[in-house]
């Protein structure tokens, strides 16, 4: 049989399992049951935050996020355009505009200097979105957020364990997001998290998740809310995975090192750890030097070895497309750049594999 290696899968070799069939037997599935508070005070815990709430997935994360800190019509959030469609998909829910910014070249995160030059009387917050487990330069942007009274959003979907001058991304904004999705640093399947250390913004966010049903009163909405809890199951898995959080980016940071020492420089360029950064490397990403990334990847595939293209500039596609702006790094990144396999259960073999293939088709 021809090999085939994925991009990425889970570990779920922990006490998903043992956790799970908890719930089924206790009959506690939907979104009351013991894992749900555990699952949060746990990550809270772990990332050292004051106060973190679940949900059913990563997008709502940051949809609740924007509506608790009332950003909406006739405001604008600062965003790269380099970054899943998610996160200004999110804005747009909220009515607000997003206003991209370009990325730097070391890193390949949020440029503060274009953050700076985008700020106008209408900008209410910045959203740092960490890519691919590397975080933005957030001592530079809560800096810029104070001077001119802005709210700073961080959006961790890709980011679960990294640090930034040795403090967890998600402690750095007014609030945080955070994504389980599959192939997620942490799984719950789907699922997020919204963390804050503001009580007030924190008891917002579960007030909306939650119909916007009173406290003292059964069954009585005192405001418009949404639906957007986690189950009792998808927290069982989500609190077996958090047991295991630092031997997943251990190994993956390995990962990460084999491709750095065995790539070809000439080749490629793997995404670069900037300075005072911990990467945990949710995904490996390189940028070809020369040739078709496209092809590249197709040669890739017939050899069994699954790769995904970087994201697209937001403001190449349609949605948001009116928008214009000139945004040479990430538009460069998007068009170069490729995803490959990261996942921690790869064996050496595999990944010796995955690096000759790598330096013969480039």
């Amino acid at each position: 049989m021809k090999i085939k290696i994925p991009v990425y899968e889970p570990s779920l070799t922990g006490n998903e399992k043992k956790y799970v069939m908890d719930c089924l037997d206790s009959t506690w599935i939907s979104s009351k049951g013991k894992y749900i508070s555990a699952f949060e005070n746990e990550f809270a815990k772990y990332i050292d935050v004051a106060h973190a709430t679940s949900v059913c997935n990563g997008t709502v994360a940051i949809h609740l996020a924007l509506m608790a800190m009332e950003i909406g019509p006739g405001d604008e959030v600062i965003v790269p355009t380099f970054t899943y469609i998610a996160s200004v998909n999110a804005i747009a829910y909220v009515g607000a505009t997003p206003v991209f910014v370009d990325s730097l070249e070391n890193g390949w995160q949020m440029d503060p200097g274009d953050v700076l030059a985008k700020i106008t009387p209408k900008t209410k917050a910045v959203m740092a979105v960490h890519l691919y487990g590397h975080p933005c330069k957030l001592d530079v942007l809560q800096k810029i957020c104070k001077d001119h009274g802005l709210l700073l959003i961080e959006d961790c979907a890709e980011a679960m364990a990294s640090k930034y001058m040795d403090k967890y991304v998600g402690t750095f904004g007014d609030m945080a997001t955070f994504s389980f999705f599959g192939n997620k640093t942490i799984t719950t399947g789907e699922g997020g998290m919204v963390v804050t250390n503001n009580p007030q913004l924190h008891e917002k966010a579960c007030h909306l998740k939650n119909q916007g049903v009173s406290k003292s009163v059964l069954y009585w909405h005192d405001i418009i809310g949404y639906n957007y809890r986690m189950t009792n199951i998808c927290a069982a898995i989500g609190l077996a995975q958090l047991e295991q959080i630092d031997t997943f980016v251990s190994r993956k940071r390995a990962v990460a090192q084999y491709y750095r020492d065995h790539l070809d420089p000439s080749k490629y360029l793997f995404h670069p750890e900037a300075e005072n950064v911990f990467h945990s490397y949710w995904m490996c990403s390189v940028l070809l030097l020369s040739g078709n990334r496209d092809l590249a990847r197709e040669k890739l595939a017939e050899e069994g070895i699954e790769t995904r293209p970087l994201f697209y500039p937001v403001h190449t596609m349609p949605p948001f497309a009116a928008a214009g702006g000139h945004f040479p790094v990430a538009d460069k990144i998007g068009l170069k750049g490729f995803n490959i396999p990261s996942f921690p259960g790869l064996m050496e073999e595999q990944l010796k594999y995955i690096v000759d293939t790598l330096n013969k088709v480039a």
